[in-house]
């Protein structure tokens, strides 16, 4: 039969053709896998970079293919696993902080934890996302300064995203003097926030006296705010609350104490 003729060695016409066979069957096979891998990253990573990684996807399966056929066609490995395993073990130690960096990329891209633009922090570091590349993840902190992040050091960090959820919460403790009237600067404080176009109404806004302090009288004020919006919010109200109460006849009263000696006492002057 023509398939069992021989052609060197012991590799027949049969083993050729199945050989072309498994290569066809990788080739497809890489070609499937790279063109899933482009629908679903091509909006997260730059094009030249995906374009690389298709390129090492799809030769790494293709090499794949041909180490499976190289038995087929007589050609003895034993040599060359020996010497690649020694290279292969001497390049994994040289690259294995840029295979994890890679890896975490990957991982990132996928799950998208951040986002360009977002404001973070990264096992410390804060500030916007810039970038987000194939190793490592760029950022330019909150007082302008460039910062690569390797993508291993973000995967592994604990992140916090300020502006992944759509609103924020702060919190202001407000002391006033006890002579002042409690209940009016509870409503004043309302009425400055309920008065402020960017402060949400829901969930809403929490204001109550929380504590009879040793020089004041503590009211906490709790706001929601966009999370894109939240420090300018945050900055605005505090001062429009402080000329609120100032205009109200609220007084915000210094730390003082009050000193016995016997019978009399002594009220010393305000600290600060």
């Amino acid at each position: 039969m023509i398939l069992d003729t021989i052609l060197y060695n012991d590799v027949t016409l049969r083993d050729l053709l199945l050989v072309l066979v498994i290569l066809l069957v990788f080739a497809f096979i890489a070609k499937v896998i790279t063109l899933n891998l482009k629908k679903s990253l091509i909006d997260k990573m730059r094009k030249s970079e995906l374009e690389l990684l298709l390129k090492i996807v799809n030769y790494g399966i293709l090499l794949l293919a041909v180490i499976v056929s190289f038995p087929m066609l007589s050609i003895d490995l034993s040599g060359l696993l020996v010497a690649g395993g020694f290279g292969a073990l001497v390049i994994g130690f040289a690259s294995q902080s840029v295979v994890t960096n890679l890896v975490s990329g990957l991982f990132l891209i996928i799950e998208r934890p951040v986002k360009i633009g977002d404001q973070v922090n990264i096992g410390g570091v804060e500030g916007y996302v810039e970038d987000i590349r194939v190793l490592s993840t760029i950022m330019r902190g909150y007082d302008g300064v460039y910062v690569r992040v390797p993508n291993e050091k973000v995967f592994t960090s604990t992140i916090l995203n300020y502006v992944a959820d759509v609103a924020r919460i702060f919190e202001y403790k407000i002391g006033i003097a006890y002579g002042s009237d409690a209940e009016k600067a509870l409503n004043i404080v309302r009425g400055v926030i309920e008065a402020h176009p960017i402060a949400l109404k829901y969930p809403a806004p929490v204001v109550f006296v929380d504590e009879l302090g040793d020089s004041s009288v503590n009211i906490v004020a709790r706001i929601w705010a966009p999370s894109i919006e939240w420090f300018s919010v945050r900055s605005e109200l505090l001062l429009q609350i402080k000329q609120a109460l100032d205009k109200g006849g609220i007084e915000i009263p210094f730390p003082q104490r009050v000193i016995w000696f016997g019978e009399r006492e002594t009220r010393n002057a305000p600290e600060g």
